[in-house]
């Protein structure tokens, strides 16, 4: 899937800042994905179609799923319950801390003057999991791309 590049001259609240895979689950096996697609990240935190500004739509067919949402490096995060999906646009908000979630601490919660629920971040190694110590670790990954042990570097891009 690609973007035109236009679509990254937006600015403000609406500019894209990242992507990510919009799932569709099977209602009767959460863990079997019926269809996926990337999807753009704006600023505030919606999540678009590759035209960075419609509702992310699949081609599945009107039913119940699961809807999941994955990134490269935070763990992914999905309903609790399968929801009735169509053609009309259905508004997931996993930002609220209303949304019902699948497992236990499936976000983590942020205070502040943007308070949200985020995915949490780490998982370098995608594997679904954050370790800081051992085989398989995301933190010797992230220290390389930052170019040393001091944990306060930061690195561009």
């Amino acid at each position: 899937e690609s973007i035109a590049a236009s679509v990254l001259n937006t600015s403000g609240n609406n500019a894209i800042v990242d992507w990510g895979v919009v799932e569709w689950r099977d209602k009767n096996n959460n863990a079997s994905v019926v269809s996926s697609r990337a999807a753009l990240l704006q600023r505030d935190g919606d999540v678009v179609d590759l035209d960075g500004s419609s509702p992310v739509t699949m081609a599945s067919g009107d039913d119940q799923y699961y809807v999941a949402v994955r990134h490269r490096n935070h763990l992914g995060v999905m309903t609790q319950n399968a929801l009735a999906l169509s053609g009309t646009a259905t508004s997931v908000n996993f930002t609220s801390a209303g949304q019902a979630t699948y497992g236990s601490n499936a976000r983590k919660s942020v205070t502040g003057a943007f308070p949200a629920q985020v995915l949490w971040a780490g998982n370098v190694v995608v594997d679904d999991q954050v370790k800081y110590t051992g085989t398989g670790n995301d933190r010797d990954l992230i220290l390389q791309a930052i170019g040393g042990v001091v944990p306060t570097n930061t690195a561009a891009g």
